[in-house]
């Protein structure tokens, strides 16, 4: 068991100066548009950043130790300055079947006089199967159905709730398209201080708290106790890790072929599940993917690779791109997407321990941190 660190005097935090000089211009990339990609062409890399902060650190790539800062008025008066970066690349399948969103100015983006909380945003990922059209469906109407839904914005969370399962019905409706296609879908929805995380299958959503990894959802996978149980109680089975023998993941929109009549029970379901937290100044970045990133780095890992590249270069759009590159380099096997959203306008700060002052204990935070440096490495 690890006992408490101790350290006197306390943590030592330096800020790195960042210059814009002498900083390398960053890869000139055309932003595409995927639609539903014929069975003979690839699909290219597509990254798009919302806010471009480049600079050049004058500091070394040490992450440093989680520290926690113990004023309550800072945390009172928080308010994130939201920008963000996404990267999404088809990896080494066929077609390219994911989708995402990224909105940095919510309210701007709405153009509507509703009374919402300010600063606000809405980023999502759609990890498409059998197809695209279940996910750029939801990627085009899932925003809608929430701000349009009677309990907006009163009661956000009921209005999340009520969104995925009108937009799944939607396109159940949609004679045009493909209605056994199916996405997963991972929300998240920024007002003022407070972020609420809507997930329905195996996307992920990742917090980064000074170093530490927070997750903010769950993978909905049918071995899961709790969905397995789920299931099992509706009539549905579980062959080898899959729902019906057929599909890897518990939760979903669209994969009609799957689901019963509108409203009925159904071991598939579309209802998300929700997280909610008040922001701080310990909360730096989230970092948003599909499971083609998971599949292969941990959550703290990411986290310990994001706050590195953010000090380094403070830019979320190339510090998506890493995080895509190392998955690849760590071979997944499916598409990738790598939202990341900053909430502050400068980088992560670095923080120092006079070594000569430090006894030999390691704090729970302290060894979360080394675990992240140790699975990158």
């Amino acid at each position: 068991m690890a006992a408490r660190m101790d350290f006197s005097p306390p943590f030592a935090i330096i800020e790195g100066g960042y210059t814009n000089d002498n900083v390398p211009d960053m890869d000139n990339e055309k932003q595409v548009t995927l639609g539903k990609p014929p069975r003979h062409l690839s699909i290219m890399q597509h990254c798009v950043s919302s806010g471009r902060l480049i600079a050049e650190a004058n500091l070394e790539l040490d992450v440093g130790i989680v520290v926690h800062k113990s004023s309550s008025d800072e945390k009172t008066e928080f308010l994130p300055v939201l920008r963000s970066g996404s990267c999404a690349e088809i990896g080494p399948k066929q077609y390219m079947e994911d989708e995402h969103i990224c909105i940095d100015d919510l309210i701007g983006h709405l153009e509507t006089t509703t009374k919402v909380p300010s600063p606000g945003a809405f980023y999502g990922v759609f990890d498409g199967h059998g197809g695209t059209d279940a996910a750029i469906f939801i990627r085009e109407n899932i925003l809608k159905f929430i701000v349009e839904d009677s309990h907006f914005p009163i009661c956000v969370e009921k209005a999340i709730k009520s969104a995925f399962l009108k937009a799944d019905y939607a396109f159940a409706d949609a004679s045009s398209l493909d209605i056994s296609s199916g996405t997963t879908a991972l929300t998240a929805l920024i007002f003022g201080r407070t972020l609420i995380i809507a997930n329905a299958g195996d996307c992920r959503a990742v917090l980064g708290r000074r170093g530490r990894a927070i997750e903010m959802s769950k993978d909905h996978k049918p071995n899961c106790t709790s969905e397995r149980l789920r299931i099992e109680k509706l009539g549905g089975v579980i062959y080898d890790g899959y729902l019906n023998g057929q599909l890897s993941v518990a939760r979903a929109l669209g994969d009609w072929h799957m689901k019963g009549p509108k409203g009925s029970a159904c071991p598939l379901s579309a209802e998300p599940e929700l997280q909610e937290t008040d922001l701080s100044d310990e909360d730096e970045f989230l970092i948003m993917g599909c499971d083609g990133l998971w599949d292969v780095m941990s959550s703290q890992c990411a986290v310990t690779m994001a706050r590195k590249e953010l000090m380094l270069h403070n830019d979320p759009e190339r510090c998506s791109r890493e995080l895509v590159r190392e998955a690849l380099k760590r071979n997944t096997c499916d598409n990738l997407t790598v939202i990341v959203v900053c909430f502050s306008a400068e980088p992560p700060p670095r923080i120092e321990i006079p070594q000569s002052r430090v006894r030999r204990s390691i704090s729970s935070e302290g060894l979360n941190l080394l675990k992240g440096v140790l699975d990158c490495n």
